[in-house]
């Protein structure tokens, strides 16, 4: 088994916004980022502190959103700046990790 080098970075959205489509677009397409999952959360808040949530008594069609990404550190740091300045994205961290592969795969 190798390891490399790798960022993770999570965007916090809403899914009511429109971005979902156009960063999967440029994830995919155009920076060609080696691993993307989106997860849709149930509840959350962000800074103006108003809850969205799936609760059928006060059910939000702006459920959160997180698009997760991972790549070589340059890559996921370009991407980072592309959809930025591309689309109105305000929360978005990165960390760095290994990535542990198989080499046998």
């Amino acid at each position: 088994m190798s390891s490399k080098e790798v960022t993770i970075a999570r965007i916090y959205t809403l899914e009511g916004h429109d971005q979902l489509n156009q960063a999967l677009d440029i994830l995919r397409d155009e920076e060609e980022i080696f691993g993307v999952t989106i997860i849709r959360g149930i509840a959350g808040f962000g800074e103006n502190r108003e809850v969205h949530t799936s609760s059928l008594l006060t059910l939000s069609l702006e459920l959160p959103l997180i698009i997760e990404f991972y790549d070589k550190p340059e890559k996921v740091e370009k991407a980072i700046q592309v959809l930025k300045s591309r689309l109105d994205l305000k929360h978005i961290i990165s960390w760095s990790a290994m990535s542990h592969v198989d080499s046998t795969a």
